[in-house]
């Protein structure tokens, strides 16, 4: 069943084709969008201003296609969960050897405490820049937040859906405004989106930054526990138009976070880069936006980074929550987690650790979660006894390595260049 408005549309009717129109697609809206905050996190905004402020539009067409790697691997996800109606932890604990469940676990506990890390002082970073709050109040108010949107899970999943789907606009909005106000070159944008290429090893890089900013190990986990029980198909034939129509919300929402972040590299690069700047600190981002062009895009840029922040936050900690209970079946209240999660980034933020550098770091971190993820995610998604009639094509499979050899590359360079 499917709850929508508080009246409840039976999943017979929706596949049945009874119910029509907009009505049809809606219950299905919701998960990629929760899923797609994870894109649009902390980490995003210091690597796009970076890349925008040292190579110009150079490397949007990284943004496009990290993105469209984040199309399939978000499908692949959510049609694990309604195929089998179980979500990748829970899988592969399953599939797996309980050693290799309980190592799969840990590492990914620890990817989740680096996403919240970056997602935490992000939007303490925030509320620091927009009302001039010193990092630790900040930070206590921050935590205060983000328990009242955990708090909107209580109400039930669509109440959570709507929550995140309007924070998710809130940034479209004033990234939008940005734009607007930065006056980028139209055509050297479209080079930028379209011209694959780079310039030195530098570039290279910050696109495995990007990359590595945008593939997040715990948005594929997310995923397919927020599909696996949504709609419940009772054969292939239902489970297919079932994934027909989530693919469309993942679409949407996939689309609204590549539009955001290209649009955080357009305006560096049309700001910073123009004139000579290279800004590779969000708190001096915020203040050459006000430089540069005004209150408000500063403000738009300080409000959009808090929102992001809050936002992936809360995802992060209902994704620690996924992978507790998926690989060792275990499960603690979600308020403690949110309560344990707190402390790394306020004990970072007492240290007086720069803000931006935990930010990079913390992405460092997300590198060695990711292939920890993709593999099995690939491996089960292409195995019939496990799908049934939702197996992947077997291009899909094909396109699906190549893009985890890609991503896992890339993190290993990234991994070496900043080490070395």
């Amino acid at each position: 069943m499917i709850l929508k408005n508080k009246t409840l549309i039976s999943a017979e009717a929706v596949l049945r084709g009874d119910v029509t129109g907009l009505k049809r697609i809606l219950p299905f809206l919701g998960p990629a969008f929760i899923a797609s905050v994870a894109y649009i996190d902390p980490g995003n905004f210091a690597t796009n201003i970076t890349a925008g402020s040292k190579f110009g539009y150079l490397l949007l067409w990284v943004i496009a296609v990290s993105n469209i790697m984040a199309v399939l691997i978000q499908s692949l996800s959510a049609k694990l969960g309604i195929a089998t109606g179980m979500n990748l932890p829970e899988v592969a604990r399953d599939l797996f050897p309980t050693s290799v469940a309980l190592f799969l676990w840990i590492q990914s506990e620890l990817v989740i405490i680096a996403t919240d890390l970056a997602e935490f002082i992000g939007a303490a970073l925030g509320l620091n820049l927009l009302f001039d709050i010193p990092m630790l109040p900040a930070a206590l108010i921050t935590a205060a937040a983000s328990f009242l949107i955990l708090e909107l899970q209580r109400r039930g999943y669509r109440s959570l859906e709507a929550g995140i789907a309007a924070m998710v606009m809130i940034v479209v909005v004033a990234f939008a405004c940005q734009v607007v106000l930065a006056k980028p070159d139209i055509s050297a944008v479209a080079e930028g989106v379209f011209t694959p290429k780079f310039v030195g090893v530098d570039s290279i890089l910050l696109a495995s930054g990007i990359l590595g900013a945008t593939v997040m190990p715990h948005a594929i986990y997310l995923h397919s526990s927020l599909t696996q029980k949504r709609v419940v198909g009772q054969n292939d034939f239902d489970k297919k138009q079932i994934f027909k129509l989530e693919f469309l919300d993942i679409i949407i929402a996939m689309m609204l976070a590549g539009a955001i972040n290209m649009s955080m590299l357009i305006v560096s690069a049309s700001l910073f880069f123009k004139n000579g700047l290279i800004i590779e600190d969000l708190s001096t981002a915020f203040h050459q936006f006000g430089h540069l062009v005004g209150p408000i895009a500063s403000i738009s840029f300080g409000l959009s980074l808090l929102i992001a922040g809050l936002s992936s936050s809360s995802v992060g900690t209902l994704a620690g929550d996924v992978v507790m209970q998926g690989f060792i079946n275990r499960k603690i209240n979600l308020y403690l987690r949110r309560a344990i999660t707190i402390v790394p980034p306020l004990l970072i933020i007492i240290s007086g650790i720069n803000p931006t550098n935990a930010l990079v770091m913390s992405q460092v971190i997300l590198s060695f979660g990711i292939a920890f993820a993709l593999i099995p995610l690939i491996i089960f998604t292409s195995n019939k006894k496990i799908m049934g009639g939702l197996t992947n094509h077997r291009l899909t499979t094909v396109l699906g390595w190549v893009i985890a050899g890609i991503v896992i590359l890339l993190n290993i360079f990234l991994l070496f260049e900043t080490f070395h």
